[in-house]
């Protein structure tokens, strides 16, 4: 067994704990660590290895949100449980879009579109409609507070500590503050946002992100449905890349195993950090912070690799 192998999985299992969850793109990041630190495992088991390490995120999001994703618990009584079902129904109408669009063409995607160049411009690119979007909904908000117009009713509620506070403020004027009060639409709106994580360095939960905040959720809910609508996406995309992998006759040796099963263990335990933090952050913070990040960290990437091409 390699012990090298197995340390530089874990380091992937980090940056897939992290970096899947908070929206800088965990697929940008994988591709741009495997440029310094690659695995030395075959092509195949590494296409797999990228995609199933997502599994180990994923029973994090299980695991914190076990309460609000089932719809078995006695405790939640026939209201509770019928809410849930609404939104497992609201979770398979947002991955529709996703289905149809991405299981024939992702792997064209990743193939064709997996260049640090077009990591770079999608770091880039949305980190500017992060700031953007912020700024137009912090404008909205100050416009109101300066012309002394009426302040509407579920602007500024209980939970706003701060009225002085224009990111809270912006948050608290959205119209869908929890996600059980998301409408059909909006939450077929985000699923249709979240076909454009297909382009590698996009990241699924910004676009997602990014959606509910254009569709007038709060960043709560926005991050929050983003983590409900990772369930079915990633175990799908993860079987299908497993069938993928056997079906064309690999066979995983015990060497490959043991550095699939650190990636996803170390995934999850990040993971159950970087979740707590964002939904923690999100409450007194904007996304500006991501959107800076990700153009920063383009700039870096197309000055590297354009020194050294």
């Amino acid at each position: 067994m390699n012990l090298v192998e197995l340390i530089i999985s874990a380091i992937y299992g980090v940056v897939e704990g992290i970096t899947e969850w908070l929206p800088i793109s965990s697929t940008g990041h994988m591709l741009l660590l495997n440029e310094f630190l690659p695995l030395q495992v075959s092509a195949d088991f590494w296409d797999m290895f990228l995609v199933v390490i997502q599994l180990g995120a994923i029973l994090a999001v299980v695991v914190l949100f076990f309460y609000q994703l089932n719809p078995f618990s006695p405790s939640k009584g026939k209201a509770g449980r019928r809410r849930t079902w609404r939104m497992w129904g609201q979770i398979i109408v947002a991955c529709l879009p996703a289905a149809i669009i991405g299981v024939p063409f992702n792997d064209w995607m990743t193939d064709h579109l997996s260049s640090p160049f077009v990591i770079a411009a999608a770091l880039i690119v949305y980190g500017v409609l992060f700031i953007i979007i912020e700024n137009v909904r912090e404008s909205k908000v100050k416009r109101i507070l300066e012309g002394g117009g009426a302040r509407p009713q579920h602007m500024a509620a209980p939970e706003v500590e701060d009225t002085n506070n224009l990111s809270e403020l912006a948050d608290s004027e959205a119209a869908v503050q929890r996600v059980q009060d998301m409408p059909w639409k909006t939450a077929f709106g985000i699923g249709c946002f979240q076909v454009l994580s297909l382009v590698p360095g996009t990241s699924r939960s910004g676009s997602t992100i990014i959606g509910g905040l254009l569709l007038n959720c709060s960043r709560s809910v926005a991050a929050e449905f983003t983590f409900y609508l990772a369930v079915p996406v990633m175990i799908g995309a993860s079987g299908l890349k497993l069938f993928r992998f056997f079906s064309k006759g690999n066979v995983s040796t015990s060497e490959e195993a043991a550095i699939l099963g650190v990636g996803c263990i170390v995934a999850f335990l990040v993971s159950l950090i970087a979740i707590r933090f964002l939904m923690n952050f999100v409450k007194k913070h904007d996304f500006k912070p991501f959107g800076w990040y990700r153009i920063i960290l383009g700039i870096v990437v197309i000055a590297y690799f354009a020194l050294t091409a």
